[in-house]
């Protein structure tokens, strides 16, 4: 993998393809120098009912769930614009600190986009000089097409094939990026 100018990879892939295993093993691998978020399934009864929000700094919130009456829904899913408070202050406390040495943004998707200011924090954090590794949905979106245009941008979709060595892979890249190799 070859960063090729990009200094953004967005991940993309099917439902299930294994984006968020791929951008958790990364963050395992970049440890502090990594700071963003995850988004992680809530299931019950071996269904799944939602979502929390995760940062890798260690907070939790609920973003979507089916019990939520919300005017904002996706699918079965009410959404919690609030979930997405704290991950959205990790990333501008990131980008104003200069540390870490790369966001991950897991994900981008019609969820996040119905937050205010989501979209905002985005491409402030795709255009500052750190390298970001997102996913992004597959399926087409005005603003996720956008972003997958972008010449700073490496497109990659996360196959059942590629999706265990790309946490090693992407490492290797933002390594080469930030002069640690």
């Amino acid at each position: 993998m070859s960063a090729g100018g990009a200094k953004n990879f967005l991940l993309t892939g099917l439902p299930g393809a294994g984006k968020t295993t791929v951008v958790v093993r990364l963050a395992h691998l970049l440890g502090p120098l990594a700071a963003g978020f995850y988004t992680a399934e809530i299931r019950a009864g071996g269904k799944r009912v939602g979502f929390e929000v995760v940062t890798l700094g260690g907070k939790k919130d609920l973003l979507a769930h089916v019990s939520f009456s919300s005017p904002k829904r996706v699918g079965k899913y009410g959404v919690r614009p609030e979930g997405l408070k704290e991950a959205l202050r990790e990333i501008e406390h990131a980008l104003q600190a200069g540390v870490p040495r790369c966001l991950i943004i897991d994900e981008i998707g019609k969820m996040e986009l119905l937050v205010p200011g989501f979209a905002e924090a985005v491409l402030k954090a795709l255009e500052a000089p750190v390298p970001v590794v997102a996913t992004v949905l597959a399926r087409p979106h005005p603003f996720a097409d956008a972003l997958k245009r972008r010449p700073d941008a490496q497109v990659i979709e996360v196959t059942g094939e590629n999706r265990n060595d790309l946490p090693r892979r992407l490492y290797d890249a933002l390594a080469a990026l930030l002069g640690l190799r």
